[in-house]
């Protein structure tokens, strides 16, 4: 490769240029590198980048992961037939998607040594194979960028079509896994996420994009414009958005919902002894206790309080079919309040051969009457079931998933799904773990001339004690939290082992639990914002449009230089 190729491959370099500057020599570097030197630079910058992900949000380190893509791809595209260079860009594509989810994913490895004696073995499945897995969507993501490459500053827009569509895809693809998706380092800052409540979190994946590749025309662009309206323009995008942010915020606090407490318990139960039988009676009765704990003089117990919400999968048997435990409880409240509680519950009539279980959200009134339910639909492969076309081969090799149920849990019904109805609360959107994560699906589906459903609030039960005091829970957390700002609508949030919160439809934290902690927490209802966001009333519509736009743009940046 001549150093007049890479020239015009990226623009490298200025003719005038009689002494390069660092930035300058960075760019030929990355763009000359070649090989595994290559490769490992790739994954390094991928790696980097997840750096901006909560809770570490070092959203300048994206910058310099991105920028050093598009000059790998700079590199990638300088000789060779098409074939070749767009083989190249992949591989380079899937290398830095595989630095990025290695470092930000590595957290699921706690999971694997909750039964270690169990699962240890298959820790690199999760740590490695996953990762290697979903950098396919990247390399996809690079290829389109290639295939849409210029010499000029339009590349930047073929680079978001290309990554933005791809993680659009990674979100819906094969029961979808939108984790960590790219616009998580906007939409994790309490002024830049308020975008979302206009274009979603893949609006904001493609604006991170943007922003965060600009400054690589800094070293590229042989004219002032070329080199630095780029940035500028990066800059402005990020400024408008922080200016937005700070417009929508009130300065007072969301009005509350009249008439509602709601008491938040934390047990922090360890992993292990969630699903032992014989915990049974002192798992219930810590739950009591925690429900009736006095905090203070006016913040007494259950007479304080009217809903208690209890988290994600809380008893170690099938409460339904237990009249103790359910007299016990309904002996505990009083008349008007109420229990919401995350449970597994077996499908009526639950005989050994039609064993059907769901992973739900229960209601529980006084006397123990078990009232409106909901069927988690959205469930986690591995988790929670073994994907169908490789439950028995897995099965064979002794491999189950990590929640101990025989068979694995059935997803409830997506046409059923349904609005909670909790006597004394407005309507709840109700969530399981990592249903949370998935813009745009907190709502059940309208089907033909019914109306929108229009909640009150989104409820999440979850444990996330499963991966311990690492990344991973605080991740889970900020992208429920992104849920709220993209629908206007309060987040109640509650955690086996944290991180429990309360969050207005502005995203705003009113109360929370810290991770690894037992507690209680006591907290108002949020109002909803009033009418809809942009976002719940046209869903990726906004998206689509940034999305063409970015590809109109990379496509007249390739033809103009043709």
């Amino acid at each position: 490769m001549t150093a007049r190729s890479v020239r015009v491959a990226g623009e490298a370099a200025r003719p005038d240029a009689a002494r390069p500057g660092l930035l300058d020599r960075l760019a030929h570097w990355v763009i000359l590198s070649h090989g595994w030197g290559r490769f490992a630079l790739a994954v390094a910058a991928g790696a980097l980048g997840a750096l901006a992900m909560p809770p570490f949000g070092l959203f300048p380190l994206l910058v310099v992961s991105l920028t050093l893509a598009v000059w790998l791809i700079d590199g990638a595209t300088v000789g060779g037939s098409l074939r070749r260079t767009l083989q190249s860009s992949a591989g380079l594509g899937w290398a830095w998607g595989f630095g990025y989810f290695t470092a930000g994913l590595w957290w699921l490895g706690a999971a694997f040594l909750v039964e270690a004696d169990q699962f240890a073995w298959a820790m690199p499945l999760g740590v490695l194979g996953l990762p290697a897995v979903l950098a396919l969507f990247f390399a996809l993501g690079f290829a389109a960028a290639r295939l849409l490459w210029s010499r000029g500053p339009a590349r930047i827009a073929a680079l978001a079509f290309g990554l933005a569509g791809a993680e659009w895809l990674r979100g819906h693809l094969f029961t979808g896994f939108p984790w960590n998706t790219l616009g998580m380092a906007l939409g994790s800052n309490l002024w830049t996420m308020q975008a979302a409540s206009l274009i979603g979190l893949y609006g904001l994946t493609l604006l991170t994009i943007l922003i965060a590749a600009a400054p690589a025309t800094l070293a590229t662009g042989t004219t002032a414009r070329g080199r630095f309206a780029p940035s500028l323009a990066a800059l402005i995008a990020l400024a408008g958005l922080a200016g937005y942010g700070a417009l929508r915020l009130p300065s007072a606090p969301d009005p509350t919902v009249a008439g509602v407490r709601l008491r938040l318990i934390q047990p922090n139960v360890p992993q292990d002894a969630r699903f032992r039988a014989d915990m049974r009676d002192e798992i219930v009765g810590k739950y009591l206790e925690m429900s009736d704990r006095a905090l203070s003089p006016e913040r007494t117990g259950i007479s304080d309080v009217t809903h208690l919400i209890w988290p994600e999968s809380a008893f170690p048997f099938l409460i339904q079919r237990d009249p103790q435990a359910l007299g016990r409880i309904g002996a505990a409240l009083p008349e008007g309040k109420q229990i919401v509680t995350g449970a597994a519950r077996g499908r009526e009539p639950l005989t050994r051969e039609t064993a059907v279980f769901h992973n739900s959200i229960l209601t529980i009134g006084p006397g123990g009457r078990i009232g409106e339910v909901y069927d988690k639909v959205h469930l986690v492969p591995f988790g929670e079931y073994l994907p169908g076309p490789l439950d028995a081969i897995l099965r064979a090799v002794g491999l189950r998933q990590f929640v101990a149920v025989p068979g694995g849990f059935t997803p409830g019904h997506r046409e059923g799904q349904r609005i909670l109805a909790v006597p004394g609360l407005p309507p709840v959107a109700a969530t399981i773990c990592y249903e949370a994560i998935f813009p745009g699906a907190i709502l059940p589906p309208v089907s033909g001339d019914a109306a929108p459903a229009v909640p009150g609030l989104i409820l999440n039960l979850t444990n996330d004690a499963w991966f311990g005091d690492t990344p991973g829970p605080r991740q889970h957390f900020a992208q429920a939290r992104l849920r709220a700002v993209e629908e206007g609508l309060p987040l109640v949030r509650d955690a086996n082992s944290g991180i429990s919160a309360v969050v207005d439809g502005h995203g705003r934290i009113l109360g929370s639990l810290p991770l690894g902690t037992e507690g209680v927490l006591d907290s108002a209802l949020p109002q909803r914002l009033p009418g809809r966001t942009l976002y719940a009333g046209l869903g990726d519509l906004p998206f689509a449009l940034m999305l063409s736009a970015s590809l109109l743009t990379a496509l007249a940046g390739r033809f103009r230089q043709v």
